[in-house]
């Protein structure tokens, strides 16, 4: 890994499409901006986020017909994924920083821990920190909310969904303990959630990114599958509990913000591929009612 010279004062941070990797890439951005450097972001959803994070330039992903256009005018360009968004990026510029590795080297971090570290080891930047500046605009209440739990049971890719099934179990259980369970989704899956209402279980119309945010940051806790929403509760220090498929990815991707736990299911199943198959079927409710309990005892 080359590391970033003192000339390099002009950085571009491009983000992948997804929401989690976004927000972990945005530990560097923020290091890079703290630093003195001048930092512009291209990002599709933090562009969408762009008032949480104040100080920060963030535009659009580039256009492919613009790409080289677009990184000739910076003196070091940086992206987690060789190919993604950007195709091929360390062969269009000359001082291109890809950081895969960091998703990939045996570490007990988390990879938000990892970007911070990196920070400090390869870019020279020695207060650098896990922190990727994601503030909450005015009038919006840490927490206000405290007995709100929202649940957000989507995720990228059906393996990394537990049962929609019970998940409205555990929000029956929630509410029958006295919390207020809401379940997050997007506009194209509510029908299929929207039977929950007739048990008193919320369906919020939150439609943008910034809109799930704002909910987000006002609930007491979070509970949802490996998703760029789990992250995204964590950056707002809300207390968060993340269900994974394996323990190897729950490692890596796990939310590395404010409290948080992680509950992996199956890991008493022999081989990986098992574990991606069956982990859902193998996780119950009561087991992660219990991490719940456990993360409120760690959150007090």
């Amino acid at each position: 890994m080359q590391h970033a010279q003192e000339s390099a004062l002009n950085v571009a941070v491009i983000t992948s499409p997804a929401l989690g990797d976004s927000l972990l890439l945005m530990t560097v951005a923020r290091n890079l901006h703290l630093s003195g450097r001048t930092v512009t972001v291209f990002s599709e959803q933090m562009r969408a986020l762009r008032e949480w994070f104040p100080g920060i330039d963030i535009r659009p992903a580039p256009c492919e017909d613009e790409t080289d256009a677009q990184l000739r005018a910076f003196d070091t360009v940086i992206q987690l994924h060789a190919n993604r968004p950007v195709m091929n990026v360390a062969q269009r510029h000359p001082h291109a920083m890809v950081l895969e590795h960091l998703c990939r080297v045996r570490s007990t971090q988390a990879l938000a821990g990892r970007l911070a570290q990196f920070c400090r080891e390869s870019l020279q930047l020695s207060h650098a920190e896990t922190a990727n500046g994601l503030t909450a605009p005015a009038g919006l209440i840490h927490r206000r909310h405290r007995m709100r739990v929202a649940i957000h049971p989507g995720a990228s890719t059906p393996d990394k969904r537990w049962l929609a099934a019970r998940f409205v179990r555990l929000a029956l259980a929630l509410k029958a303990k006295g919390f207020d369970p809401h379940f997050i989704v997007t506009d194209e899956e509510r029908a299929g959630w929207e039977h929950v209402q007739k048990h008193g279980i919320g369906l919020p119309r939150l439609g943008t990114l910034d809109n799930v945010a704002a909910f987000l940051v006002e609930s007491g806790w979070f509970i949802g599958n490996d998703s760029g929403i789990g992250h995204l509760a964590s950056c707002l220090r809300i207390p968060t509990l993340s269900l994974f498929m394996r323990n190897g990815i729950a490692r890596t991707w796990r939310p590395g913000w404010g409290v948080g736990k992680v509950l992996v299911g199956g890991t008493w199943l022999p081989t990986g591929r098992l574990k991606e198959r069956c982990w859902k079927y193998a996780l119950s409710v009561r087991q992660v009612l219990r991490a719940f309990e456990q993360l409120q005892r760690e959150a007090a």
